[in-house]
């Protein structure tokens, strides 16, 4: 994956960027706790993340550098040019080989890269409908047959309407269709941490079919 990451490849949407990156640049958003979400590590504990990682939506890195440290090849991609300095800086710092990239998640296949894992702390939560399935499709494509793609969100119950990023386990069920070439093999209950606070989220396990 170590050719995806030459600056001269970074690719974003100008107007997909500005609100995230505009996020960082008053100091860390609620999001960013400094360490990675509580559900990554213990998936990674478990061992069901693969050699080689893809991270969706990074942001300053803490879940990509925690894998990359663990021995997984990483990738981080954001739409945020502030936050993948960020993450660059901290890679440097703390001598951890981690790659990042700024990068359309809507575009992820077009890297042309091959993971065994793709993560995603709270990326895909954040778009619209159409972009959730173009999101989704981009990922699967990025993935080897059998892959997997582990998504953490915050949590909404069925029926309610979208006032804010969040998906359902309805959502998820349409997003990852079999016809779609996904396999939903699980969806449980969890919190996502923010700074001074947490909410109820979901932890999905979807697999790329053969």
């Amino acid at each position: 994956m170590s050719s995806a990451t030459d600056p001269g490849l970074d690719y974003v949407n100008p107007a997909a960027a500005y609100g995230f990156d505009a996020s960082y640049h008053a100091g860390p958003p609620n999001w960013d706790i400094g360490r990675p979400q509580r559900a990554f590590v213990r998936l990674a504990e478990a061992g069901l993340i693969g050699r080689r990682v893809v991270e969706v939506g990074c942001g300053t890195g803490e879940l990509s550098l925690f894998l990359a440290r663990r021995g997984h090849e990483v990738l981080g991609v954001d739409v945020a040019p502030s936050a993948i300095r960020q993450a660059r800086e901290k890679a440097r710092w703390r001598r951890v080989p981690a790659n990042f990239l700024v990068w359309d998640a809507l575009r992820l296949d077009a890297l042309g890269v091959r993971a065994d894992t793709v993560v995603d702390s709270a990326m895909l939560h954040c778009l619209g409908p159409q972009e959730q399935r173009l999101a989704a499709e981009a990922i699967r494509r990025t993935l080897r047959p059998g892959g997997w793609y582990y998504l953490l969100c915050d949590a909404r119950r069925d029926g309610v309407a979208a006032t804010w990023a969040s998906l359902s386990r309805a959502d998820l069920r349409e997003i990852f269709r079999p016809e779609h070439g996904w396999e939903l093999s699980f969806v449980y209950d969890t919190v996502f941490e923010r700074r001074g606070s947490h909410n109820p989220a979901l932890v999905v396990g979807a697999r790329r079919r053969e």
